[in-house]
């Protein structure tokens, strides 16, 4: 059974009153949770407390919730909500968006290869204070469609943007990172020849 047919199975038996089903969704998704939460600039403790608020308020709610598409969508949405709610709660936030932060993970999945070379650490640096420079917005776009996989329909509906707005954040940024990416490149490539 593939990853999304394991949710969807999950979610069902959640939906039914399985508490089982709903921690093993928690434990499946609690990392990439933390990790988005994480991104709004909070404490750590607030981000585990909404993420312990939001599978509280499924349990309570399990009978009202419906059927999704994609588990991981729905609860990064869900948890988006949350923090912006705690946020609005405690009055610092006012009329903007939260800042984004835009450094890449310390530690690699552990899927992925730990590559530890100086090269890459520079390469990191110099994405790391790209990323930085682009508005808060299209850095969460990126980080949704690139690091969580995404589409564009939900991320506007985790963002709360209809979908020409995700792929204008998109295409912004990436228009930036690639301008940005390539000067540098063009420029050591010209002092090599």
């Amino acid at each position: 059974m593939d990853s999304r047919n394991k949710d969807q199975a999950l979610w069902q038996s959640f939906r039914e009153g399985e508490k089982q089903a709903l921690g093993q969704l928690l434990e499946r998704y609690y990392r990439v949770l933390k990790h988005y939460g994480l991104k709004f600039m909070v404490d750590e403790a607030v981000v585990e407390d909404c993420i312990q608020d939001l599978f509280l308020q499924l349990w309570q709610n399990r009978e009202q919730i419906n059927d999704t598409d994609s588990v991981k969508h729905y609860l990064l949405k869900a948890l988006r909500h949350h923090v912006l709610q705690y946020l609005r709660l405690q009055k610092r936030m006012t009329y903007e968006e939260p800042d984004w932060d835009s450094s890449l993970p310390e530690e690699p999945d552990s899927e992925a290869l730990m590559i530890q070379q100086e090269s890459f650490e520079q390469l990191k640096k110099i994405i790391g204070a790209q990323l930085a420079s682009l508005p808060n917005r299209e850095r969460e776009a990126l980080y949704l469609r690139f690091y969580e996989n995404l589409s564009i329909p939900e991320i506007a509906e985790v963002m709360n943007v209809n979908r020409q707005s995700v792929s204008n954040f998109l295409q912004k940024a990436l228009a930036k990172l690639r301008n940005q990416w390539l000067s540098p490149i063009l420029l050591t490539f010209c002092i090599i020849l």
